[in-house]
């Protein structure tokens, strides 16, 4: 039968695997749908949320759509008064405020990666420390320290999902923000051209089909940059 403790410290370093993982493999949020720009109303940005730092909210947008974005449409743009439609995942991963606010999240994610390290150094080393020493202890030393060393697992389990409470936390807000940005920029966007309504092209299948023509993906993007680099 395994040591006690040797079975403590396994734990804990599965707990930490976990939680590395997350850091490392879920740092990039979700493409999100924006908000179409209809006459009436702007979707909303998640509501799951929770306060975190995330990018400074931008500033507000124009009526119209400024000349250098114009410059850079490709091909003619459909007519006033038609449903156009925006590819999303395309869309927030050429926006510059969300590849800037991932950069912020990442510097955070590293953050959170050296305090678990040192959750999992600390328990290893406590560890270490008890196996050298337990051949001398008498059964009730090994029992006490064996207990203390599960209560230390404990904590730092505690700890591990604190840190990982945070990340989620913080994704979430810096999601929030950037699409509550780019919801009233696509609104300015479509009122600007006359759109009736903008649609949102998602991965999980919100058009199944859409002539290219109606796209405006690229155009809007141009758009949003633009606005963003005059931040």
């Amino acid at each position: 039968m395994k040591n006690p403790a040797q079975l403590a410290f396994n734990t804990v370093l599965l707990i930490a695997v976990a939680v590395l993982y997350f850091l490392h493999f879920n740092q990039r949020p979700a493409a999100a749908p924006v908000a179409a720009a209809a006459p009436t109303e702007t979707a909303a940005a998640p509501a799951d949320t929770a306060a975190a730092p995330a990018p400074a909210p931008e500033a507000a947008v124009p009526s119209t759509a400024s000349p250098s974005v114009a410059a850079e449409l490709a091909g003619p743009a459909p007519a006033a008064g038609a449903i156009v439609y925006v590819e999303s995942g395309k869309m927030l991963d050429g926006y510059q405020g969300m590849k800037d606010a991932r950069k912020a999240f990442e510097v955070k994610a590293k953050g959170w990666e050296r305090q678990n390290q040192t959750l999992i150094s600390g328990f290893r080393t406590a560890v270490e420390q008890y196996q050298k020493s337990a051949a001398t202890l008498t059964p009730e030393q090994r029992a006490a320290a064996e207990q203390k060393l599960q209560a230390q697992q404990q904590q730092g389990a505690v700890e591990q999902q604190k840190i990982q409470a945070q990340a989620q936390e913080a994704e979430a807000k810096l999601t929030q923000t950037v699409l509550e940005s780019v919801n009233k920029k696509v609104e300015a966007y479509g009122k600007a051209h006359g759109y009736k309504m903008i649609l949102i092209a998602a991965p999980s299948g919100t058009i199944a089909y859409g002539e290219k023509g109606l796209d405006i993906t690229q155009p809007v993007l141009a758009y949003l940059n633009s606005e963003y680099r005059k931040k």
